[in-house]
């Protein structure tokens, strides 16, 4: 399970970062081309949609690395099991939380599926709806992989007592 959630999280960087760099690269081009005197219509569109996509798949990094939807402030003060307690919960809310966000997601992509970009009419909406699922989903494997991790600890800990 541990390689299945590295690989997941190795593709999600990499989705990450090359939005960035396409983010990076429209911006670029969108500052030249302004100050040649040339305006090009989608480049706004686009950096807006790869920066969404960016800032998505890195929340769900961020969730995997235990760096993000956290209550750090109680958990560095409690120690043992209660610490673990804590920790499922925090997982058990993420779970329920991500589900919730997944169906939501699935309804909106769905719903705008069909609806075009201003600015390039050939592109679809629902490229772009689609990473609230695909965040949501990430987010839920990750949050079930600690889930199953802290009560392993919980098990660990009772045969060790």
């Amino acid at each position: 399970m541990r390689k299945f959630i590295n690989i997941l999280e190795k593709v999600q960087i990499s989705i990450g970062v090359t939005f960035l760099c396409v983010f990076f690269l429209i911006i670029m081009l969108q500052i030249v081309t302004r100050y040649m005197g040339i305006s090009i219509i989608w480049t706004e569109e686009a950096a807006n949609y790869s920066f969404i996509w960016a800032i998505f798949m890195g929340a769900a990094v961020m969730v995997n690395r235990r760096e993000h939807f956290n209550f750090d402030f109680i958990q560095r003060k409690l120690k043992g099991k209660s610490r673990q307690i804590l920790s499922v919960f925090n997982d058990l809310v993420l779970i329920v939380f991500n589900v919730i966000v997944f169906l939501l997601g699935m309804q909106v992509t769905l719903k705008f599926w069909n609806y075009t970009w201003a600015s390039i009419p050939e592109m679809k909406m629902g490229y772009i709806w689609m990473v609230i699922p695909v965040m949501a989903v990430t987010m839920v494997i990750y949050s079930i992989f600690h889930l199953v991790t802290h009560i392993q600890g919980f098990k660990t800990k009772e045969v060790s007592e």
